[in-house]
């Protein structure tokens, strides 16, 4: 078990890709704390894992929420070792879109969501480190809208420009963490299959758009399960070389210029 003996804080680790990482990561032997939004769906992960995780109901943007988090992992499992930080989403409810469109609570708002939790779980977790004198893993999540625009089906200009600035921000906290063997990557999904893409997985048009651009095994959707190899990857000792990088897990979107349906 590649996480054996390891305690971890998941971020948004109660639904999506933080739910898949949460069981995966206890399937491989580690002891999780999970945040999450959503108390009824808390409960269930709390209930299907009693004794391997502690599942907190916790706003990711609240300055609180990750040291409170890693207290309970340290408190609760003996020790705090990596963070995975999911938490984030779609600001299209919220003003996101087109830059004509824009608000500017919409701007706010959704870099409240996807940078500024970010920055504060991971300001969490390196102060814990530091305190401790001990090395540590960070995994941030990105997605390829930060680096791989695609106009037709996904414009949403502030969640593109958040998602570029983790990767700039994490990029330059691993070098200068590096010295404390503190380590910070970065995962890039393209469209995975979580409570954030349904507009997009429930659409026909972004479906045949979607074979094509994302060509890998026949062109579907992702799952939340096709990142967890790679997360268990940075969140174990296997990572210990690795820092400062961003992986794309995208079906081949990012290489492919999609055909759009007639």
């Amino acid at each position: 078990m590649i996480l054996k003996g390891k305690k971890i804080v998941i971020i948004g680790g109660t639904s999506g890709m933080g739910l898949s990482a949460t069981k995966t990561f206890i399937g491989q032997g580690a002891r999780v704390v999970a945040v999450g939004m959503d108390d009824e769906r808390s409960r269930d992960v709390q209930k299907a894992f009693p004794d391997k995780a502690r599942v907190l109901t916790a706003d990711a943007v609240r300055e609180e929420t990750a040291p409170d988090a890693i207290a309970q992992c340290m408190e609760t499992y003996g020790g705090f070792d990596g963070l995975y930080h999911v938490a984030g989403g779609s600001g299209r409810r919220m003003g996101d879109g087109p830059l004509h469109e824009l608000t500017l609570e919409g701007w706010n708002k959704t870099f409240e969501l996807n940078l500024t939790s970010l920055m504060l779980s991971n300001r969490a977790a390196v102060r814990s480190f530091l305190s401790q004198e001990k090395e540590g893993t960070i995994l941030n999540m990105g997605s390829v809208l930060g680096y791989s625009p695609s106009p037709g089906f996904f414009v949403t200009h502030a969640y593109a420009a958040a998602k570029a600035a983790v990767i700039g921000y994490s990029r330059s906290i691993a070098s200068y963490y590096a010295k404390d063997n503190i380590r910070i990557n970065v995962i890039a999904p393209g469209l995975v299959n979580t409570p954030m893409a349904q507009r997009a997985a429930q659409d026909a048009d972004i479906m045949s758009f979607i074979k094509t651009k994302q060509p890998l095994q026949h062109g579907r959707i992702g799952s939340p399960e096709d990142l967890d190899g790679a997360a268990c990857y940075f969140m174990s000792d296997q990572s210990r070389f690795t820092t400062g990088q961003v992986l794309s897990i995208d079906g081949g979107w990012s290489l492919s210029e999609g055909q759009y349906p007639e």
